[in-house]
């Protein structure tokens, strides 16, 4: 009953929009009789309500998920790149991660003598900075959460932010001793320290395989990405924030946004329906509709509604597949925030076995894995055989699990996503055409292939790198970094 309790709260808190000061906890009341093991699930519910909401939300355009419907204009400016700091897209992510989760987390390992708690906390707090560095490259890190004793903090640059974490999780864990046990409510893993441990083993073998990427101590980092491997001491199932339900102010935040809050505004993008159809996927039955003026699967050219329009004025919601928010397992409302997927783990493993251990039966029986949990997850189990028997084919193994990694986290992780793209450039960049594409001359386009936005305000044009600082950040830190134009990437993405 107390978890529920907790739970219940927390939710109806953390999912309503707020104006916070960063220096102040909206989570933590003052009051002395709120202990750390009741701050714990506060840190998780701040974290699921930024990563599931806003972030997953401009994500999933940036992955080319999707796009704005034609006759909807809630996030055109998201669709076309057609934003800046004064937009506040980042906003409330930032408050919520930093005056939230960061600033709860922080009041657990100043307080807690629990190891395991300390331990988890500081799990979740390297993987909260993570996103923070993914998004923006430089955050507060050294110097943050210390209130008005430095109000102005400066910015860290992202990979002394990774090094900084790593070492925080390395150092907690070895803390803990056999009789280890976890005190505070946990929302994630119910208080299970293996799975934490493996949680944290996950976390270190997507940071690694970024430095690897951006050639930072690159011998050293494949050692210890094939080390976690060989030891296989991962997480089972998936790191989730569960247990929404279908009631007001309880459900999946981005569902309780863009189903209830708002009219329907996404509708299916080119690349993702284009690579579905290719290789016959069941899955793109899972959140999108036929279109129903053709009764097929339509994507829409990203950031392409107005272009669309202009060259043909009857260009409307009937000729793209709507996004369906409640997804062929009725799971919409309810779906857990994930902060890292069995399927995404399984492909980073498939990912090592193939390019640093040359065991190709390995990576097989990991891309395996990777598929069959996703169609498991989405209730879509025994439709998976046509997506398994692509591996004997392909004739670049690691590119086919660059894309099967994409599809597995649509719907379910695209911050994510969009970092694994920046990380790998996998989908491609094509070179045909958005006008030849909307005319249906597919030349020189590969299926899943990514298309520069139709209408672009990136400077330079291209894919979006970055994302601003945000303006609440700049209004009260002086110390905020100088705006950097969107096309420029973070630290590991140096391709």
């Amino acid at each position: 009953m107390k978890k529920l309790f907790l739970y219940t709260t927390l939710i109806a808190g953390l999912l309503s929009s707020c104006d916070l000061d960063i220096n102040d906890d909206p989570n933590y009341p003052g009051n002395e009789d709120v202990t750390p093991d009741l701050i714990f699930p506060a840190v998780e519910g701040s974290i699921a309500a930024a990563v599931g909401g806003d972030i997953h939300n401009y994500a999933g355009f940036f992955a080319q998920y999707y796009d704005q419907k034609p006759e909807s204009n809630q996030y055109n400016d998201l669709a076309q790149y057609l934003f800046n700091e004064s937009s506040q897209v980042l906003d409330y992510s930032y408050r919520i991660m930093y005056a939230g989760a960061l600033m709860d987390a922080k009041e657990v390992l100043d307080n807690s003598e629990n190891e395991a708690d300390r331990f988890a906390t500081t799990v979740l707090r390297a993987y909260g900075l993570q996103v923070m560095v993914d998004n923006t490259n430089e955050t507060p890190y050294t110097e943050a959460l210390l209130g008005n004793e430095n109000p102005n903090p400066k910015w860290d640059n992202g990979e002394d932010v990774y090094r900084g974490v790593l070492a925080e999780m390395d150092e907690a864990e070895s803390q803990l001793t056999d009789n280890s046990a976890m005190g505070s409510e946990d929302l994630v893993f119910d208080q299970n320290l293996t799975q934490w441990r493996g949680f944290a083993n996950a976390l270190r073998l997507r940071m690694y395989l970024r430095f690897i990427d951006a050639n930072i101590d690159r011998d050293e980092f494949i050692s210890r990405a094939q080390t976690l491997v060989q030891n296989n001491e991962f997480f089972t199932g998936d790191a989730a924030f569960s247990g929404f339900s279908n009631e007001t102010d309880k459900r999946n935040p981005w569902y309780e946004t863009n189903a209830v809050g708002l009219t329907g505004n996404h509708c299916a993008a080119y690349p993702i329906i284009s690579y579905l159809q290719s290789t016959g996927d069941a899955r793109i039955s899972y959140a999108f509709d036929v279109a129903t003026e053709s009764n097929t699967y339509v994507g829409q050219i990203p950031g392409g509604k107005t272009r669309s329009q202009e060259i043909n004025s009857d260009w409307k919601n009937k000729n793209v597949s709507a996004f369906n928010y409640t997804h062929s397992d009725n799971s919409g409302a309810t779906q857990p925030v994930y902060f890292f997927t069995q399927a995404e783990l399984q492909f980073l493993i498939a990912e090592v076995q193939l390019r640093f251990n040359n065991n190709e039966a390995a990576a097989k029986a990991a891309y395996e894995r990777g598929v069959a949990h996703d169609f498991e997850v989405r209730d879509m189990a025994g439709q998976e055989d046509n997506i398994l028997s692509l591996w004997d084919t392909a004739s670049d193994k690691l590119e086919l699990i660059y894309m099967q990694k994409w599809v597995a986290l649509f719907c379910m992780d695209h911050m994510e996503a969009w970092s694994e793209i920046r990380r790998t450039d996998c989908p491609k960049l094509t070179t045909a055409s958005q006008e030849d594409l909307f005319e249906n001359n597919t030349t020189g386009y590969n299926p899943g292939d990514l298309i520069e936005p139709w209408t672009n305000g990136l400077q330079g044009g291209g894919l979006i790198k970055r994302m601003n600082y945000p303006q609440s950040a700049r209004l009260h830190n002086t110390n905020t970094p100088a705006a950097v134009p969107g096309s420029t990437p973070v630290w590991w993405d140096i391709k």
